[in-house]
């Protein structure tokens, strides 16, 4: 800036200054001074009061405007002014960048004085300028000025527009469905602010879930920019698979929609009916294991062997079993005893006549005839 430019604009500032009757309405609530653009200036001025400065040029133009700080307080304020760059937050809000340096369009905003004093109930206009680079792309360059002093720091937008050709575009991405909501991202990739609107359709297997028609989103989509944000679900089906479109529509004909597959499980009830079920293979399988030791210890038992005198017959009735004839381990004795000849001998075998060859032991002392000799023993 020529020092004939700076000395005008320090007259400006001066005439800038005057007492103010009552505390402006605009002023912010609470703070000790607020920031806003000067209600003329500009390439487009508007007579009751302007949101944000918009200037517009080609590449190499110096660009001029008003920014007015008012001071409603009974003390004077001093405020610092500086130039910043603008950049969207992660949820698609604005903010500038920190420090007193500034970077990219911020450095080319110039203010008339970098520290002015406003007494009390007093406004004060400052000038400033922005010099655009002769290499500057054609395009929106967001920028602010900002104000800060007592403990009080306020910005206002400065909308740069960059003469030349422009291109809108967005897209679409990363997007997933779940029971909290849906989740996406939007990318500006063309040179211009962008302010999307949102359509949502989601189709489950038994018809339509959700039809949302386009609205505006609360956002300003810097060039360049990237933001992440989540459309609300709260009446997202407990159990369904749903196939979800969202088409995003903005300024200069900007269009892009993704679609994303959602499965609702009520993974609560699963959970719960999960662990039910492990209970009860649990139990079953306890009893199973029961059953083979008892099956086991039964065929491990010893069955005792059953003797000549407890063999069934019948209904529970004994028997006795026969048994092959008995030899005398001496003399050569058959099994069969004699009896004494010529009279009934004492002591003979019960089984000499019957022929079954069988002999009856008794428990005293045996007697009979030896079959050679007729002696009774």
């Amino acid at each position: 800036m020529t020092s004939g430019r700076r000395a005008a604009a320090a007259c400006l500032l001066v005439a800038g200054l005057f007492a103010l009757p009552a505390p402006p309405a605009g002023a912010a609530d609470g703070a000790p001074w607020s920031l806003a653009p000067a209600t003329s200036g500009g390439t487009r001025p508007a007579d009751g009061g302007r949101p944000y400065f918009y200037l517009e040029g080609a590449p190499g133009s110096v660009l001029e405007d008003t920014v007015t700080v008012t001071n409603e307080g009974d003390e004077p304020r001093t405020v610092r002014l500086r130039g910043a760059a603008a950049d969207n937050t992660g949820d698609g809000g604005l903010s500038v960048t920190p420090g007193s340096r500034a970077k990219g369009p911020g450095a080319w905003i110039t203010p008339a004085r970098g520290k002015v004093t406003v007494p009390a109930r007093t406004r004060a206009e400052v000038p400033f300028s922005v010099t655009v680079p002769a290499e500057a792309t054609p395009g929106d360059h967001p920028a602010a000025v900002v104000a800060d002093g007592s403990g009080h720091e306020q910005g206002v937008r400065v909308h740069l527009r960059v003469s030349g050709p422009t291109l809108s575009a967005l897209t679409v991405e990363d997007v997933e469905a779940g029971s909290e909501g849906i989740a996406y991202a939007l990318v500006n990739r063309g040179n211009t602010v962008l302010r999307p609107k949102l359509a949502v359709r989601a189709d489950g297997v038994l018809g339509r879930l959700l039809d949302r028609p386009a609205r505006a989103l609360p956002v300003e989509l810097l060039p360049g920019r990237r933001v992440e944000l989540t459309e609300p679900w709260p009446d997202a089906p407990a159990l369904d698979s749903a196939e979800v479109r969202l088409t995003v529509t903005a300024g200069g004909g900007a269009r892009d929609s993704a679609t994303a597959e959602a499965r609702f499980v009520p993974w609560g009830t699963v959970t719960a009916v999960g662990a039910g079920l492990a209970v009860l293979a649990a139990a079953a399988l306890r009893g199973v294991r029961v059953r083979r030791r008892a099956a086991g210890r039964s065929r491990a038992a010893p069955v005792p062997p059953r003797t000549e005198e407890e063999e069934p017959y019948g209904d529970g009735e004994l028997m006795t079993t026969p048994v092959a004839p008995v030899v005398a381990a001496a003399g050569g004795r058959a099994g069969t005893d004699r009896a004494p000849r010529g009279g009934s001998g004492e002591g003979t075998d019960s089984g000499a006549g019957s022929g079954s060859g069988a002999a009856v032991r008794t428990a005293g002392r045996r007697t009979g005839v030896d079959a050679g000799t007729g002696d009774e023993r």
